[in-house]
């Protein structure tokens, strides 16, 4: 006698040796021994042998069809032996009812199952309902594998053009466009990126990567909704000076400018004038909230982001030739440099001339100043501002942070919309040039110095402060002992970055003897703070990136096969004249920090951002200067 039974989902067959009530020794098939309970038998049988039922009961079971077994069925519950004599008319045969029961079995739509070898019709709409949810898994499969074809010869699907961001940047893994995609993928051996660039999904590699961005930051695009624009406050008392800017060419938000009076018989009035945005634009205001969304102005070469619309900075900006609304912060200076005294004034402020580095620098630097220098507008007062931001940096007792490293410009021609055909070049000047001390040691002085003052008063602020080592940001006035101050907060650039404004709006309160809009630890300032934190290093690390690509762009652009660089630590090195840190696993281990390196460009790949480079041969031990900028050097620059 023999059986089948249903032991861990799955129906065997076997010999019995063995019965009694509750259990039974069996062997089966393949001659293995074992003991089931009689619960488990579906049917016992003579013939056929065991090695055989399954098998000739499977060839039956595929001309069994699960609608017709449906619309044969009752309503009510049944055992698969029952419906099968039903079905076939007669006593069923063991290969017959066994036949029955695989095509129930596989038919879970149609029969529910309630026990052992005991079934239900399913209910008609419940079914109906099952059988439109297995049509349309059937169309989801056959788009599918039309997509992946579709990919495969390197032609975008219909479906993927409103979603190709979404596909790029957060696939949801549910849709049947990420699942071919990922088919498509595994069987080309190309990446997502790759394959849709290949289809003509992605315009260019720097497309791909600024609306990577765009998509994470600035869902909802970049432009800015229609808002009544505050103009410049009136009544302001105007200050007897003749200000003056130093920016990079492509700066169009001017956030300072500079001063300076002659004092018969006590030295200078220095004016270091900062852009006063926030006596236009309130708390809570539209404006307000469009820079608070923001945060911060993104910059990118060719290109950038502004926190506040352009006209709003245009009615604030300080822009030569115009009488400009401005916090100004007067020193007092002696003979000797020292700083005696110190006033804070809102006033307008006459901008005579916005200087550009790329103008001045070549009358205005060391060599010009060691030889004695040649008269040009406002020469005398550059050459006072120097002397006194180097005697501000020897009394801090601290280097300027940013001496010996590097800048970098990037010019790019053409239309970033086609930037597969934009020229890029770039360019590369040392810090820690005359000029650029000068704008450090007054930003310090002016962002320690009004840090201070709102410490004094008790009003709350957001400082930038080191401790340990470790660069912070805090409600707290704490030492920034990479720049040697007591505090440091952030009040030079109101124009871009959101910090900066609530600092001056703090200012402007102090100032005026009212109520600050900010309290002491209150969660409005901690929330700003920490958003603005966060996004600001965002903000940063996509700079990086994107002078990442147009750094290889260049590369490519000017069909370079090798590269000179200087060895870092362990196996990265610095690609000469170009800010590009790069892995070089073969550089010889007993190379030492400073070595210079001769590489050979394997692979470029702009999309990706990745430079595979081979170590080459040993240059000349490179001198001793650094080119990555410090923390420190970020906070002294702005």
């Amino acid at each position: 006698m023999y059986l089948i039974f249903e032991e861990d989902g799955a129906f065997k067959t076997a010999t019995i040796m063995a019965d009694n009530d509750t259990s039974l020794q069996v062997e089966t098939a393949s001659g293995k021994r074992a003991k089931i309970k009689s619960g488990n038998v579906l049917l016992r049988y003579s013939s056929p042998a065991p090695g055989e039922l399954l098998g000739s009961a499977e060839a039956l079971a595929v001309d069994i069809e699960a609608d017709f077994l449906w619309e044969c069925a009752g309503d009510g519950e049944f055992s698969f032996c029952d419906f099968a004599d039903d079905y076939f008319g007669h006593k069923a045969s063991a290969v017959e009812a066994t036949a029955l029961l695989l095509a129930l079995h596989s038919a879970p739509v149609y029969f529910h199952r309630k026990g052992k070898g005991r079934y239900r019709k399913a209910p008609a709409d419940i079914l109906a309902a099952a059988l439109a949810g297995l049509e349309k898994k059937r169309q989801q499969a056959l788009a599918i594998e039309r997509m992946v074809g579709e990919l495969k010869a390197f032609a975008l699907p219909p479906e993927f053009g409103p979603m190709l961001n979404q596909l790029l940047y957060k696939p949801d893994r549910n849709r049947p466009e990420t699942k071919a995609l990922e088919a498509a993928c595994a069987e080309t051996g190309l990446s997502a990126p790759h394959l849709l660039e290949k289809c003509g999904g992605i315009r260019s590699a720097h497309d791909f990567h600024f609306q990577r961005f765009l998509f994470e930051y600035f869902p909802r695009g970049t432009d800015f909704p229609a808002v009544e624009l505050p103009l410049p406050p009136m009544g302001l008392p105007p200050a007897n000076v003749r200000a003056f800017s130093i920016d990079d060419a492509a700066t169009t938000e001017i956030d300072d400018a500079f001063s300076l009076q002659e004092l018969p018989g006590v030295g200078w009035r220095v004016g270091i004038h900062i852009a006063a945005p926030g006596l236009g634009i309130t708390p809570g205001s539209p404006l307000d909230e469009m820079a608070r969304e923001r945060l911060s102005t993104v910059y990118m070469p060719g290109n950038k982001i502004t926190m506040l619309p352009e006209a709003a900075v245009n009615n604030f900006t300080l822009s030569a030739g115009s009488d400009c609304p401005a916090l100004s912060l007067y020193l007092t200076v002696t003979p000797e440099f020292e700083i005696s005294g110190h006033e804070s004034v809102i006033e307008i402020v006459p901008v005579v001339a916005n200087f550009r580095h790329h103008d001045i620098e070549p009358l205005f630097n060391e060599q010009t100043i060691a030889a004695g220098l040649t008269d040009f507008p406002f020469s005398s007062e550059l050459k006072t501002l120097w002397h006194l931001a180097n005697a501000c940096e020897g009394r801090r007792g601290k280097p300027s942070a940013v001496q010996g490293a590097n800048d970098y410009n990037f010019l790019i021609e053409g239309d970033l919309s086609d930037a597969e055909h934009c020229r890029v070049e770039i360019s590369e000047r040392k810090r820690g040039s005359p000029l650029d001390k000068l704008v450090a040691e007054l930003m310090i002085v002016a962002n320690s110095t009004w840090g201070g003052l709102l410490a004094e008063k008790g009003i709350a602020a957001i400082y930038r402060a080191k401790t340990g080592g470790k660069v912070r940001m805090t409600t707290s006035p704490q030492p920034h002992d990479g720049l040697g101050v007591a505090q440091y907060a952030w009040s030079s650039s109101p124009l871009r970055r959101y910090v900066d404004l609530i600092n001056q709006w703090q200012l402007i309160a102090c100032l005026r003897g009212e109520e600050p809009h900010f309290k002491p630890k209150s969660e409005a300032l901690f929330t700003a703070m920490r958003d603005f934190d966060l996004t600001y290093s965002a903000y940063a690390e996509f700079q990086r990136s994107m002078e990442r690509y147009w750094c290889l762009r260049w590369l490519r652009q000017e069909g370079a096969q090798t590269v000179a660089a200087t060895l870092r630590r362990e196996n990265l090195a610095k690609l000469d004249h170009l800010p590009l840190i790069q892995r070089v696993p073969s550089s010889p281990a007993e190379l030492k920090t400073g070595q210079r390196i001769r590489l050979s460009i394997e692979t470029l790949d702009d999309l990706m951002l990745d430079l595979g480079c081979r170590y080459l041969e040993t240059l000349d031990l490179a001198e001793a200067h650094g080119e990555e900028i410090s923390e420190e050097a970020a906070d002294a620059i702005d």
